[in-house]
């Protein structure tokens, strides 16, 4: 059954439409996007003494010029300014800019109102988002670290098959993250409970990063298949029968008697891809094929062709760890988070900003999911 609304609008007039409402406003370019922003920021004059109203629009004017050039950069977020929603959250942003003296605060809100724009259809990400730009000022310094590296450790994984390629990966990622002395003690969450940020938990306990990451990236350790074995043999002939490049399965870097597939973990079997050499105008350009579904399960029958062996799997994992702690940030992150002896959750509240103070380390980082 389908029902269908059609509304018609003369020039220089608005569309709305009900039930669901839907209003388009063009035109909002870089220069009228300012103008709502100061326009909002006129809600504070009343508000402080003539004394306090300069050193808050010195502070406002900086999270201005953090945050402009970032919605400038996305493709519709200037339209944004005039969402009433938007404004109201513009405003809480301009409060709490006005209140903080910490440089980083207006990364941090820079960030959560880009965050805004692209969730803006969703409600239970506005919240959070809504929640976190009114603490910004809140947090202290030792715990906003915490609760980043917390939330990195949840979030961000390698995509790279490559077993050391990947230990690089992450021990590159955390030393931007570690960008302090990481806080010890528990006084750190009890503050971040307090602003909604964690919910700590009196049972249970966080895994170890020996227990978490082979868990994670169980495509590191999983035995593989022994060469020369008649499941070897096997995996070959499924190989040559779906036309698959032979390093499809590479030697398996913590065991050498061992392939394996490089993969991280099984699902990324669904985003591999094959490169292949196409010649073009006197030159060879590689060029990515994605893989068909045929090869897609023979990739998977591969992968079940696997040794169960729980000793070499035990043994994959303690050599796993012990690359791990020869890389200097890894090794900090392991003793930090094995020292934490309390269960603890991070919110929607502090999700949002503690990925905001990591794209702010990282400017490579995926935007939220």
């Amino acid at each position: 059954m389908m029902n269908r609304q059609n509304q018609q609008a003369g020039d220089n007039s608005n569309n709305l439409q009900s039930k669901e409402m839907t209003v388009n406003i063009l035109g909002i370019d870089e220069k009228r996007a300012r103008e709502v922003f100061q326009e909002m920021n006129l809600q504070l004059k009343d508000k402080y003494s003539e004394e306090a109203m300069k050193i808050a629009q010195i502070r406002i004017d900086e999270f201005e010029n953090r945050l402009m050039p970032k919605m400038e950069d996305l493709e519709g977020a200037l339209e944004v300014f005039a969402d009433p929603s938007f404004q109201l959250l513009l405003v809480e942003a301009q409060k709490t800019a006005a209140a903080t003296e910490r440089p980083v605060d207006y990364e941090l809100l820079s960030e959560l109102l880009v965050h805004r724009f692209q969730k803006r259809k969703n409600r239970v990400a506005r919240a959070g988002i809504s929640r976190a730009v009114k603490i910004v000022d809140e947090i202290d310094d030792d715990a906003l670290l915490g609760l980043t590296v917390f939330h990195s450790i949840n979030s961000f994984l390698p995509l790279t098959g490559d077993i050391f390629q990947g230990l690089d990966v992450l021990n590159e990622l955390f030393g931007k993250v570690l960008y302090g002395s990481l806080p010890l003690g528990r006084d750190w969450l009890d503050h971040l409970d307090i602003l909604d940020a964690v919910r700590l938990s009196p049972i249970g306990t966080l895994k170890k990063i020996e227990d978490y990451y082979p868990e994670q990236l169980y495509g590191y350790v999983d035995v593989g298949i022994k060469k020369n074995s008649e499941n070897f043999d096997r995996a070959m002939s499924i190989i040559e029968a779906n036309k698959l490049p032979k390093d499809i399965i590479i030697e398996h870097a913590l065991n050498p008697e061992f392939v394996r597939v490089p993969i991280s973990n099984r699902q990324h079997i669904e985003s591999l891809v094959l490169t292949k050499q196409l010649f073009q105008q006197g030159f060879f350009i590689p060029k990515s094929i994605a893989l068909s579904d045929s090869q897609k399960k023979a990739i998977n029958t591969i992968y079940d062709l696997y040794s169960q062996d729980i000793n070499i799997k035990n043994e994959n994992t303690r050599l796993f760890i012990e690359h791990w702690d020869e890389r200097a940030n890894l090794n900090t992150l392991k003793k930090w988070w094995n020292s934490i002896n309390i269960g603890a959750e991070v919110t929607s509240v502090g999700r949002v900003l503690a990925h905001s103070n990591a794209q702010r380390c990282d400017k490579n980082l995926p935007y939220l999911d």
